[in-house]
């Protein structure tokens, strides 16, 4: 596994765009400070990029510099959630690229409980973009088998392993209002 770690994260170091397996489905992710990785994603994903991407990282202080100024009771709302499959939206405060954040004032955060994506964060030592591994309108790919049928020779690594078993995706809420934005 460490082999392959390596090669993902050398790749991403590159400007890559690899896939592996997260909490529900596969994900693509990325360099989230390299706008041609994260323009390269969309491209494969037909996403536009004024809808915004997930960043995702293996422990909160990942997050830390965005998360400094909040107070004690929405920290430890993020806390009492992490790690876990709870994405939160968090006001960024211009401190994220607008590849990440679209059109959007908050970017949305998840800290990872998958073994795997924890170990890619933690390899990489810090947070990743992660999105589904599908193309905009398809279902995402649950298998290794689906990512290569829907990305053929289009990603620079794949990470291979299982997802968490998880039926939904991350559920999104809203940090400042608490509204479920994805259930």
């Amino acid at each position: 596994m460490k082999d392959l770690l390596n090669i993902a994260v050398a790749s991403m170091r590159s400007g890559g765009v690899i896939a592996c397996p997260t909490e529900s489905v596969w994900g693509l992710t990325c360099d989230p400070n390299n706008e041609t990785a994260v323009g390269e994603l969309l491209m494969l994903k037909k996403r536009p990029m004024e809808k915004g991407l997930i960043l995702v990282a293996a422990m909160q202080k990942h997050f830390e510099d965005l998360l400094e100024n909040l107070s004690l009771s929405k920290r430890a709302l993020l806390t009492e959630s992490w790690p876990g499959p709870n994405t939160w939206l968090v006001s960024h405060h211009g401190k994220v690229p607008s590849w990440i954040v679209g059109v959007h004032d908050k970017v949305a955060l998840r800290v990872t409980d998958h073994p795997i994506m924890r170990a890619l964060c933690l390899a990489w030592d810090g947070p990743l973009v992660s999105s589904s591994a599908n193309p905009a309108g398809f279902e995402p790919a649950k298998t290794l088998k689906e990512v290569e049928a829907y990305f053929p020779d289009q990603l620079s690594a794949l990470v291979a392993g299982e997802t968490g078993g998880r039926s939904l995706p991350s559920q999104i809420r809203d940090l400042d209002t608490g509204s479920i934005i994805r259930a």
